[in-house]
């Protein structure tokens, strides 16, 4: 061990002793480390920023509660995220909550969707990419499948909705975050065999929504794809269609949770771009940056009589070959998150 490795759990160790007395400054030194983290798991196994933050929140308290029970038999690390996924399981079990199908105005379904894609996620949030800052860039531990930059991205946590609460969790502690099955095991007071027959059926439901072979989204972009995402937002602001739609991938997907609304391949979204254009006529709309999940979104703004107030966000996902994916979302308070005004 390193002389700087060693001062650090030295005083890891006095800050725990601390806290395990009852001191509220050391708990909070001792934690900070891992908040960021912690709330990101949270948002990945739930899906809203909201209840992310709330069962953060949770998960501090009950460590704090317990932390005289803390016993240094795993690292404060792996007790914390044992608490974290727990309160989310528990949350999930409280809630029953499970993708539904969004129906049309006339209570339709559109039916020529695929299942997994009419099932819009109606509490899922975009996350915000300061909030990622310290996090993502991590390396993960030894037994991880995706990276971290990845496993943030709007489609692999709507993706993670789809699955059994127990399925969701397993996979994002082996595969994101890379503990090994028999810590993974213990965490959720299982066996490894469990652990590993949930994350099998987790593994193949998500390898059914992003298909291996398929390219993985790009991140962080090249100066080429900053570009693409410049012109892209430009052209979508002048609702120049066909520029848009020419700087899409073939297999593109647009979708406005949770509203049915999924679109997928230039042609049929040039139609719903063309029809939802002529819907919103004669307002017009502006586009101000921003980013979440790690790629590139914007918050957007209608004109009203007294200037642009805004009204939603788009995240886009890109890949080598172009943009593969728009999501939108209503306002909802929203932008607050993001810093963006309420104005322009």
């Amino acid at each position: 061990m390193s002389e700087l490795s060693w001062q650090r759990e030295r005083l890891e160790h006095n800050r725990l002793a601390r806290a395990q007395r009852g001191d509220p400054e050391a708990f909070d030194q001792l934690t900070a480390p891992y908040r960021r983290e912690l709330q990101v798991h949270c948002y990945r196994i739930l899906g809203s920023l909201q209840d992310a933050e709330d069962l953060l929140q949770e998960t501090l308290l009950a460590a704090w509660r317990g932390l005289e029970q803390f016993e240094g038999r795993s690292s404060l690390r792996t007790w914390l995220y044992t608490i974290a996924t727990n309160r989310c399981l528990n949350a999930l079990r409280d809630g029953a909550r499970r993708p539904q199908a969004a129906p049309a105005s006339d209570g339709t379904l559109p039916g020529a969707h695929p299942v997994e894609s009419v099932a819009e996620i109606a509490w899922l949030d975009p996350y915000p990419n300061v909030l990622l800052e310290g996090v993502i860039d991590t390396a993960p531990g030894p037994e991880a499948r995706y990276e971290a930059k990845e496993a943030i991205a709007l489609a692999f946590v709507s993706g993670l909705q789809h699955l059994a609460p127990r399925q969701r969790a397993v996979l994002v502690l082996r595969d994101v975050l890379g503990f090994h099955a028999e810590e993974v095991a213990e965490m959720l007071g299982a066996t490894p065999a469990s652990v590993n027959s949930a994350l099998q059926r987790a593994r193949g439901t998500m390898d059914r929504r992003v298909p291996p072979g398929r390219d993985r989204l790009s991140t962080p972009l090249s100066p080429a794809q900053d570009d693409l995402v410049t012109r892209f937002a430009d052209a979508f602001e002048r609702d120049d269609i066909a520029a848009v739609v020419a700087l899409l991938t073939e297999d593109a997907v647009v979708s406005m949770p949770p509203e049915p609304e999924w679109h997928q391949g230039r042609a049929a979204i040039d139609r719903f771009l063309r029809n939802r254009h002529l819907r919103r006529l004669p307002l017009r709309w502006r586009f101000v940056p921003t980013g979440a999940n790690a790629q590139p979104a914007w918050g957007y703004y209608l004109e009203d009589g007294d200037g642009w107030r805004r009204a939603g966000m788009f995240v886009a996902g890109v890949r080598a070959d172009g943009i593969e994916s728009v999501t939108r979302f209503g306002e909802r308070g929203l932008l607050d998150r993001f810093g963006l005004p309420a104005g322009l």
